[in-house]
């Protein structure tokens, strides 16, 4: 719970124009909260410095183009998607960046090497074999468990607010946020019930009647140092089956509705309307 404290502040009418011209009564709701943001932004308070994107899978949808490039490096506008990526956690000054490789994985770390030529330091984790969607956060632990960090799926591109999605995970007290995306046809994805900020409920490629909103997992991520503690203690093992019940069950899981672009590019239809309709990193 965040602790508030009422004071005074006497400043130039430029500057309180230009603190006003950011509120928008719904993520910037009022001048108070408009300079606790912008204050924020600038003293590094709850910050997240580190960032961990999953880039293992085999991208089976995707074949044949996936056999001989990884799925997070198929090329999006004349970059590799992952590249996009790393563009977004930029953005967002993220530039501590552990990359899970797999399944051609060397490819990646050719393009990408210690991340100095695109301005960020990388490390990468290597799964020898699959490991589902925790497995590999399981092998990262010693370089994550002392930070809130985001987690992103490397299949999606994004371009969320995450300045507003950490905001809203801190004032939360937040182990696990997820962004959610809303979609016509939520049943190829996990989805989530919300009341408030808060998931009730999670149901993985649910059937039509099923599903309890249009509210996907965007597959962004941001965790606590907490979250290890729901992690299982094993070489395979899937977030969205065997973390997010435990989260729910114990209150600890919360959605963010993002606005900006979403674009899965798992399948061939998907990816011709990713390279189509990304607007890229403003």
């Amino acid at each position: 719970m965040i602790h508030r404290e009422r004071v005074s502040l006497t400043l130039d009418k430029n500057i309180i124009n230009s603190v006003d011209a950011t509120i928008d009564g719904n993520k910037v709701r009022n001048r108070s909260h408009a300079v606790e943001l912008l204050l924020a932004k600038a003293l590094g308070e709850k910050r997240v410095k580190k960032a961990f994107i999953l880039a293992g899978g085999k991208g089976t949808r995707l074949r044949p183009i996936t056999y001989e490039i990884p799925k997070p490096m198929v090329p999006i506008q004349g970059r590799p998607l992952l590249e996009h990526t790393i563009e977004v956690l930029k953005k967002y000054e993220i530039r501590d960046i552990i990359i899970s490789i797999g399944f051609l994985g060397d490819k990646i770390r050719e393009h990408f090497g210690n991340g100095s030529k695109f301005g960020v330091k990388i490390t990468y984790v290597e799964e020898k074999e699959a490991r589902g969607t925790s497995g590999p956060l399981l092998m990262a632990k010693p370089l994550l468990e002392n930070n809130h960090f985001v987690m992103i799926n490397g299949d999606n591109l994004f371009n969320l607010d995450l300045y507003d999605m950490i905001r809203a995970h801190f004032e939360n007290d937040a182990i696990a946020t997820i962004a959610l995306a809303s979609v016509s046809d939520p049943t190829r994805y996990g989805v989530a019930k919300l009341k408030g900020s808060k998931i009730l409920e999670f149901i993985e490629k649910p059937k039509i009647e099923q599903a309890p909103s249009n509210l996907i997992n965007a597959g962004v991520y941001l965790f606590s140092p907490k979250i290890f503690d729901y992690v299982p203690d094993k070489i395979f093992s899937m977030i969205e089956t065997e973390v997010f019940p435990k989260l729910i069950a114990d209150k600890q899981f919360y959605g963010y509705v993002m606005g900006g672009q979403w674009l899965p590019a798992g399948t061939p239809d998907e990816y011709e309307a990713a390279i189509k309709e990304w607007r890229g990193v403003d």
